[in-house]
């Protein structure tokens, strides 16, 4: 099948499709005479599989490290689990420094009265001097 065929059955642009050629995350596909990139079922199943990572939100180098064990039969589940456990703590400590964010938003919100007067909390916070790290 064509880019655009073997794009739409994995669920990503033929855009995409490219760019994970050209970063070598996935193979180069064969060519038919005329240069144009062919595509079967297991190229296919391999987007497939980015496609499913990247919405995990597992990074480039993750996902090629993922693919490594993915296609390797001798691969021990233990690394995988590694893997996937490092990804979930950098989840877990990006939900709480959002949560953290959503806390001081919320606080400046309550604050604000939202009227015609020009005082504002929101922006008196956002000039203050930057607060140390950990504390919002």
């Amino acid at each position: 099948m064509n880019i655009g065929k073997a794009a739409e059955a994995a669920g990503v642009s033929p855009r995409m499709v490219r760019h994970y050629e050209d970063i070598g995350l996935i193979a180069q596909p064969g060519r038919t005479p005329a240069g144009y990139r062919v595509y079967g079922d297991a190229e296919v199943h391999e987007l497939r599989f980015v496609r499913r990572a990247r919405d995990l939100g597992f990074t480039v180098p993750e996902i090629s490290r993922l693919l490594g064990l993915w296609r390797n039969r001798r691969r021990s589940s233990a690394d995988v689990k590694r893997l996937v456990g490092t990804h979930l703590a950098d989840l877990e400590k990006r939900i709480a420094e959002l949560e953290a964010m959503r806390q001081v938003l919320q606080d400046l919100a309550r604050h604000c009265h939202g009227d015609a007067r020009p005082e504002c909390p929101i922006l008196e916070d956002l000039a203050r001097a930057p607060r140390r790290k950990g504390k919002p």
